[in-house]
């Protein structure tokens, strides 16, 4: 029971950074469950010599790395990447975007990631460094911002274009959104959740995803109500307040399975 509480509160951000790992909710839903499986099996392969946290995503990713883990059930819920994600994420290798994923979107310092990915520290600054050269070669294409504050819109707009990338439209409301996706047709989307008239950025991504699929990175403070298994959720999520650095890596996580 105490173990079931120690790593409760962190299962959602585990799921969150299985769902960036793998491009999609199921596959990296799955993982989590085979990781849970797991510790209900044998509480000890969590260990007491770390803090939970770290923990749990150390045994995420030997159960990720182990060729010796019957993960069918996950095999069988990825869906085929085409050819170019194949290219994509071939290009930018595992290590390295696991090394970015957990610094940047997770938050976790060098020394924790590496514990979790068991190599030394040199190696995780290496991979970091690495990986953010990668995905700064990546084509540049249109971004709807779909945001009420001000503000962080500015930040928003400041950071994709940086990127290379250029903002297709700023959206303050579910049907400006709407109305924008469908003039713009963006290849990417950065959405919060409650909106300038009281409307909802999660119904504004629906209709829009109902009419086109396009990559969908939510930006809320208010990560709960994505993260509670209870319904359809995003594969991309960060959490306000945010850096800079963190969106970065979800838009080009988010443009890899493009």
């Amino acid at each position: 029971m105490a173990l079931a509480h120690a790593i409760a509160e962190h299962l959602p951000y585990l799921r969150r950074y299985a769902r960036a790992l793998c491009g999609t909710q199921k596959s990296g839903d799955a993982y989590v469950r085979a990781c849970l499986e797991t510790i209900v099996a044998d509480p000890s392969v969590v260990g007491s010599d770390t803090t939970p946290r770290v923990a749990l995503y150390r045994l995420f990713h030997k159960l990720w790395g182990s060729a010796n883990v019957d993960l069918r059930t996950v095999a069988n819920s990825r869906p085929q990447p085409a050819a170019g994600v194949e290219k994509k994420l071939g290009e930018l290798t595992p290590a390295r975007r696991q090394a970015l994923l957990l610094t940047a979107m997770e938050g976790f310092n060098v020394s924790d990631t590496a514990r979790i990915l068991g190599v030394g520290e040199e190696e995780v600054k290496q991979m970091v460094a690495q990986a953010v050269r990668e995905i700064s070669d990546q084509p540049s294409t249109k971004v709807l911002i779909i945001e009420d504050e001000p503000i962080i819109s500015l930040d928003l707009q400041s950071i994709v274009r940086e990127m290379g990338h250029t903002v297709a439209a700023i959206a303050t409301t579910r049907d400006e959104a709407v109305r924008a996706a469908r003039k713009t047709e963006p290849g990417l989307v950065l959405a919060d959740i409650k909106l300038a008239d009281g409307s909802s950025g999660i119904d504004a991504v629906r209709q829009i995803l109902s009419e086109v699929q396009v990559p969908i990175v939510f930006i809320t403070a208010y990560p709960e109500r994505l993260l509670t298994g209870e319904r359809p959720e995003p594969t991309f999520l960060v959490t306000k307040p945010f850096v800079p650095e963190t969106v970065r890596v979800a838009v080009s996580q988010a443009l890899l399975f493009t």
